[in-house]
């Protein structure tokens, strides 16, 4: 490991231990986030297994999906629980279905620690199904933890913004050759949304349109695609994610 990502393993577990003292929790990661940039793992406890779900599975174009990646590239600063963060169908979306439920998690706290050149720091806490999600107190503590959390993450994570710059480029959803008709801007956003967990009249609200306008578009956007079903949306989203340029 080569002295960057060694100083960054050193501040990320400085920063576990602490926050372990104030709340248990059984994983945590530390990923900087820049626009619809692949996001940057600065410091995982995962074990190999799992740093293949939450980390390198995560970073191959899910996180587009991730509420945890909507909120902080909006950015919404603080401490965030995922319940807070997701959509109204969240739990009966693709993403849960077909990525998150493979994290087998109870629970997930994020701070969010924007930081300079347009880059957001989330460090994660995150409970097992087996552990149970954090009580209220856990959450207040760790919540009053925050300022200075935030202190520590600004000023050993520097540099983030050239790190992007050196990284690889993201990736992007691209357009099914052989299509009668392109999707639109507005249905490749609904699209995200629908995947997201977001219903209808929460894209409506989202968007600005009617819910009977968004159902349009729905209905439309499966025309183009040749599906009949969210199953084979999310497939197509994933498998048609590329590297720009």
């Amino acid at each position: 490991m080569g002295g960057r990502e060694a100083e960054d393993g050193d501040v990320g577990r400085g920063l576990a231990e602490m926050l372990g003292a104030l709340a248990p929790y059984d994983h945590c990661v530390v990923f900087a986030y820049r626009g619809d940039a692949r996001p940057i793992d600065l410091y995982s406890s995962f074990t190999k297994q799992d740093y293949h779900v939450f980390v390198t599975l995560y970073q191959q174009g899910p996180y587009l999906l991730d509420p945890f990646y909507r909120a902080a590239t909006l950015p919404r600063p603080g401490v965030w629980r995922m319940r807070e963060l997701a959509p109204d169908r969240f739990f009966a979306s693709e993403y849960y279905r077909t990525y998150y439920v493979e994290t087998r998690l109870a629970e997930e706290i994020g701070f969010f620690i924007p930081v300079e050149g347009g880059v957001t720091v989330v460090l994660s806490l995150m409970r097992a199904q087996a552990t149970g999600p954090f009580r209220a107190a856990d959450i207040d503590l760790l919540r009053k933890a925050e300022p200075l959390v935030a202190a520590m993450i600004r000023s050993a994570f520097r540099d983030l913004a050239r790190r992007f710059a050196q990284s690889k480029a993201s990736p992007q959803p691209a357009e099914t050759s052989g299509m009668r008709q392109p999707l639109t801007e507005r249905e490749k956003a609904i699209i995200e949304l629908v995947l997201q967990g977001h219903s209808s009249e929460s894209i409506g609200l989202t968007l600005g349109i009617a819910t009977g306008t968004v159902k349009v578009h729905r209905r439309n956007i499966y025309r183009k695609l040749g599906i009949a079903s969210q199953t084979q949306l999310m497939s197509h989203y994933l498998e048609n994610l590329k590297t720009k340029g």
